[in-house]
C-alpha cells in the first residue's frame, strides 16, 4: 500500500463511508464536559444534522472507515477484496487525533466509525475499540460515538465496544437469507443475528445495572441499529417490511436503515445493472415509521403493497395506499374516534392527533379547526367526519383522490 498522508487517507476513507446510511444520534444519554476539570465534548438528546453529502444524505458525524481494505469479497461492496479501488488505512491514533481536531473546530459533534476487515475480525475489532477507548479514557471525550461492529468478532470485544460507544450497529446486509448467501457468501445470517441477540442482552443488562446502581457503567445507551441494502437482490417490499419487523421484535433495535443499492465501479455481473428508485427507499422509511409510531402491523403494510409484485406504490405513500385499499375503515369522526383510528388517517401525524385529542375535550371540532392543526386539509377531507363536514363514504367513491394517481418522474441529482 502506497504511503499516504492523513489528508489523502481522509479523502479516501470518508468517501468510502458514504454508503453507510445511519447518521442519527438521538436517544443516547446526555453528557457534557462543561464545568469539568478535563475532557472535551458533549451530547444532546436530539439528533445531529449539520451537513449533507452530494447525493443529499445527511452527514452529522465524522463518518469514516478505519480502512477500506477487506478480506471479504461481497459482490455489492465497493471495498470488496476483488475491487480495484484505491486503498487506505488509518491507525487508531490518527482517527483519535482527527476526531478531536474536528471537534475543536466545531465541524462535528461525534464519530461514526466502520471498517473493512483486515487480517481477522478480532484484529479489526480491536482497532475499532482502541479508537473509542482512547477517546473516552485518554482524552475524556464526551461526544457521540457510533461504532459499526463485526459479528464474527470475539464477544468480549463487542462488550468492550459497548462500554465506550453510544450506539452499536451490525449490518444485516440483505433482507433475505438467500440474498445474503448469494451476494455475500462469506457472511452468515445466523452469526449476524446471534451477535445482535448478544448485544440486546448486554444492553438490557446495562440498563438494569444503571437502575440498580448509580455508579454502574452504561452499555451502548443509544441502543443498536442495523442497515439493509434495497434492490441488490430480488426481495420485495413485502419481504423487507417483514424482515425489519422481525428484527425490531427479536432484537429491540432502535432503527433499521434502508440503503438503496447503488451500482459501483467494476460491479459484479450478478448485480442488477440499474439502481432501484430512491423513492422506493423513501417509501420503506415511511412504512418503518408506520410500524414504530402509528401502530401498523407488518401484515397490514404488506396488504398495502401490490398483491402480484409485493411492492409498495411509488406514487402515493403507504399510509394512503392502505387507506384506499381498506376504504371501509373511513371516514373517521375526529370528535369521537380513538387515537388509534385517527393515526390511520392519511395526512394526520402523531403531533396533529395529540392536538386533536387535547382540543376536543373542550369543544367539537369543525373542519377548519382540523385544518389549523395540520399542513393541509385537502388530503384529509375524504377520510374525516367533523362537526360541519361529512364526506361521501369512501367505499362508495370510485376515486376519492384522483390527483394522487399522477405519475412522478425521478430526477437525476447530477444531470446536466
Amino acid at each position: 500500500m502506497a504511503q499516504l498522508d492523513v489528508r489523502e487517507k481522509l479523502e479516501i476513507l470518508a468517501d468510502a463511508a458514504k454508503y453507510d446510511a445511519s447518521c442519527a444520534s438521538s436517544g443516547t444519554a446526555k453528557r457534557s464536559s462543561a464545568g469539568q476539570k478535563d475532557g472535551i465534548g458533549s451530547t444532546e438528546g436530539m439528533g445531529i444534522c449539520h451537513a449533507y453529502a452530494p447525493d443529499g444524505r445527511c452527514i452529522s458525524l465524522l463518518k469514516i472507515l478505519l480502512t477500506n481494505s477487506c478480506i471479504f469479497d461481497c459482490h455489492y461492496c465497493i471495498n470488496r477484496k476483488s475491487s480495484n479501488v484505491r486503498r487506505a488505512r488509518f491507525t487508531a491514533k490518527e482517527v483519535v487525533d482527527l476526531t478531536l481536531a474536528f471537534y475543536r473546530r466545531n465541524y462535528i459533534e461525534g464519530l461514526f466509525l466502520s471498517s473493512g476487515i483486515i487480517r481477522s475480525s478480532d484484529y479489526t475489532m480491536e482497532q475499532i475499540v482502541e479508537v473509542a477507548r482512547s477517546l473516552r479514557e485518554d482524552h475524556g471525550f464526551r461526544g457521540y460515538i457510533h461504532l459499526k461492529t463485526i459479528p464474527d468478532a470475539d464477544p468480549l470485544l463487542l462488550e468492550a465496544a459497548g462500554r465506550h460507544a453510544d450506539r452499536l450497529s451490525i449490518n444485516i446486509e440483505l433482507p433475505t437469507v438467500a440474498g445474503l448467501a448469494r451476494l455475500a457468501p462469506e457472511k452468515d445470517s445466523t452469526r449476524i443475528e446471534g451477535a445482535m441477540g448478544a448485544l440486546k442482552s448486554s444492553i438490557e443488562d446495562g440498563r438494569d445495572a444503571v437502575k440498580r446502581y448509580r455508579s454502574a457503567p452504561s452499555f451502548a445507551p443509544a441502543g443498536q441499529s442495523t442497515q439493509m441494502i434495497v434492490g441488490a437482490d430480488a426481495a420485495t417490499d413485502r419481504d423487507i417490511v417483514g424482515r425489519a419487523a422481525s428484527l425490531y421484535d427479536r432484537h429491540q433495535l432502535r432503527r433499521v436503515y434502508y440503503s438503496a443499492f447503488s451500482p459501483i465501479p467494476d460491479a459484479s455481473t450478478v448485480l442488477p445493472l440499474k439502481r432501484p428508485p430512491l423513492m422506493r427507499e423513501h417509501r420503506l422509511y415511511q412504512s418503518d415509521w408506520m410500524m414504530r409510531f402509528y401502530g401498523y402491523r407488518p401484515q397490514e403494510i404488506a396488504a398495502a403493497a401490490d398483491p402480484a409484485s409485493g411492492m409498495l406504490p411509488l406514487d402515493i405513500d403507504p399510509k394512503l395506499a392502505w387507506a384506499l385499499r381498506f376504504r371501509e375503515s373511513f371516514p373517521v369522526d375526529v370528535n369521537r374516534a380513538p387515537r388509534e383510528a385517527l393515526l390511520r388517517v392519511p395526512g394526520l401525524g402523531v403531533k396533529a392527533v395529540d392536538a386533536i385529542l387535547a382540543t376536543r375535550r373542550w369543544r367539537r371540532l369543525r373542519l377548519e379547526d382540523v385544518a389549523r392543526l395540520t399542513r393541509g386539509i385537502a388530503k384529509l377531507r375524504p377520510f374525516l367526519i367533523a362537526a360541519d363536514w361529512r364526506p361521501v363514504a369512501l367505499a362508495d367513491s370510485a376515486d376519492p383522490l384522483p390527483q394522487a394517481a399522477a405519475p412522478r418522474e425521478q430526477l437525476e441529482l447530477f444531470a446536466a
